[in-house]
């Protein structure tokens, strides 16, 4: 296996109400990106953190941010967080017409934004990121599950996608009922940027270390 993995810990199954002290336990991991949910109720049906909270998360850790939007309206979240020290700034294919254009906003804003990328859901076929498209990304992250909701199992087809997209020099990234047992698969055929969310937390602070060390 590859040991080059960046594990990013999905803040959608932290504990909310000690987010401060949650990100403490990270601080002395190496090698990952604290990954953030962005949910509006539309495009999936969840909520989760909006800008206020993602600003005050960035005052408070050194670790590079990991923007996911699961929003009708992803524009509006480059303006509001342009100056949030975000590393990475990930939309849905599935939420507009115009991916082009899009990107091109960010790009515009890529001295806040070091890395732009597009997701799409485990029922969207590969074959819609064009070589076009791809070439204008960073990262495309490839949803494992039916977004919306942690703690589901890992669609295994989503493997298939990971081997598609590998043969492009971007960042691979896999959302989406990762643990243990599935990780080797999915790293071989070729992710190097792994999300995983309960498997991380479900066991407590103490454990954090341990669990992302036992991903890689």
């Amino acid at each position: 296996m590859k040991n080059n993995i960046t594990i990013s810990p999905s803040l959608l199954s932290c504990d909310f109400l000690n987010i401060e002290k949650e990100l403490k336990h990270f601080s002395t991991i190496k090698d990952i990106w604290l990954h953030l949910d962005v949910m509006d109720g539309h495009f999936v049906p969840n909520l989760t953190f909006g800008p206020p909270i993602i600003k005050m998360i960035a005052k408070k850790t050194t670790i590079p941010l990991d923007v996911h939007l699961m929003v009708t309206n992803p524009g509006f979240y480059i303006e509001e967080l342009k100056d949030s020290n975000i590393h990475n700034f990930t939309f849905h294919y599935e939420a507009l017409e115009n991916d082009k254009e899009i990107i091109s906003l960010i790009k515009t804003a890529k001295n806040h934004f070091k890395s732009v990328g597009i997701s799409i859901k485990p029922k969207t076929s590969a074959s819609v990121l064009n070589k076009e498209i791809l070439d204008l990304v960073d990262l495309v992250l490839i949803m494992s599950v039916e977004p919306g909701f942690g703690g589901q199992s890992f669609i295994e087809d989503s493997i298939l996608k990971i081997k598609q997209f590998s043969k492009y020099k971007k960042i691979i990234q896999v959302d989406g009922g990762i643990n243990q047992n599935n990780i080797k698969n999915v790293i071989n055929a070729g992710a190097n940027n792994v999300v995983a969310g309960s498997y991380i937390f479900k066991s407590g602070p103490s454990e954090y270390k341990n669990k992302i060390q036992s991903l890689r």
